[in-house]
């Protein structure tokens, strides 16, 4: 399961370090180098956690995390070279997960990417859900299709697994928005058709006639007990 991960920094040797190192763990990459540019990653590329450096070019990171806040419970690790105590209470209470003071090792950045990650998943409550070709294993976050190891990122499997679990039911779309994205997102569907059009593609999914994913538009999706 791939995990996206936005790293906003102006400094291009930071962002040249930093994406050798998540991508040799496999994690899937974005960067932004301004305010502007990170705040549209947010809102189009929906990653699932924010590397943020409050020393940007057009403004001070912490405008970055207020608005992420205004809108979202996404994890942010902010890097600073800055390591006054006042200055971190400052942005733990602002909004920020956790805080990383330069210079720092890899190691250390990887294992705080890590328990961020690890504390927004949802805990499995059925280890495993089977529906014909398709297989969820929610213990190992997997998910196969046929023999085929499907690579989603966390909110395409976060959707997956909610509504497979609540197979043959309709899920309400603002349900799905509140549990996944956060409350504040609960009106903002578009977030949920992108999603769901990713999945359908990796699974080879007709909307027209779907096996898996069924849609009921303006009210939400169904996943179909007894795939087509």
């Amino acid at each position: 399961m791939k995990s996206t991960i936005l790293l906003v920094d102006d400094e291009q040797e930071i962002r040249r370090f930093i994406r050798l190192a998540l991508k040799a763990e496999g994690f899937d990459y974005l960067e932004a180098s301004t305010v502007e540019a990170a705040l549209k990653q947010v809102h189009n590329a929906m990653p699932d956690l924010v590397i943020l450096d409050l020393g940007l070019p057009d403004a001070d990171g912490f405008t970055v995390l207020r608005k992420i806040r205004e809108t979202s419970r996404l994890p942010v690790l902010v890097l600073s070279a800055r390591d006054q105590e006042r200055e971190k209470i400052k942005l733990l209470e602002g909004g920020a997960n956790d805080y990383l003071t330069k210079p720092f090792s890899v190691k250390e950045l990887l294992a705080r990417i890590k328990v961020l990650l690890r504390d927004i998943r949802p805990v499995a409550r059925n280890l495993s859900l089977n529906f014909g070709a398709l297989k969820i294993d929610a213990q190992q976050r997997k998910v196969h299709l046929g023999d085929q190891l499907i690579s989603l990122t966390n909110k395409e499997y976060a959707v997956l697994y909610t509504l497979a679990e609540h197979a043959q039911q309709l899920v309400n779309q603002q349900d799905l928005l509140a549990q996944i994205w956060g409350a504040s997102h609960e009106h903002d569907s578009h977030y949920l058709r992108i999603v769901v059009s990713q999945l359908r593609k990796k699974l080879a999914d007709d909307a027209s006639a779907p096996t898996y994913i069924e849609t009921h538009p303006g009210v939400g999706y169904r996943f179909l007990l007894h795939p087509k």
